[in-house]
């Protein structure tokens, strides 16, 4: 159902392999909680990029998880359960075959909170 592959603007990032529904969940994500005494370690980490807020501690989404892009407009929407130790991404809107999924990193996809980097769409 999704893939990734190199964007122009961002990297890698994740698209769509068929025409998604909106409500459509894409993933469910196992993550890798980091806690946040450890983190400290690992600010300066590349792994900045790719970190979810997991209360006070960070989380890694595994599959595809930590590579959706950022998008004050998103497409696609995610729901952390910290029972499950799990993200899930679903559409937020119906998204076009080969069309690139973005989430708001914000966690809201209204949250216009300005990010660490220059937001380029």
């Amino acid at each position: 159902m999704i893939y990734v592959k190199q964007t122009e603007q961002y990297g890698r990032g994740v698209f769509a392999a068929r025409a998604i529904q909106k409500g459509e969940y894409l993933e469910e994500a196992p993550v890798l909680i980091i806690p946040e005494e450890e983190w400290a370690n690992m600010r300066d980490s590349i792994l900045t990029n790719y970190v979810f807020r997991w209360g006070a501690d960070k989380a890694i989404a595994l599959g595809y998880g930590s590579l959706y892009n950022h998008s004050y407009t998103p497409n696609a929407g995610y729901i952390t359960d910290r029972k499950k130790g799990c993200i899930s991404f679903y559409a937020r809107r119906d998204i076009a075959k080969d069309e690139e999924i973005r989430v708001n990193y914000n966690g809201d996809s209204r949250d216009q909170s300005p990010l660490w980097f220059e937001v380029l769409e």
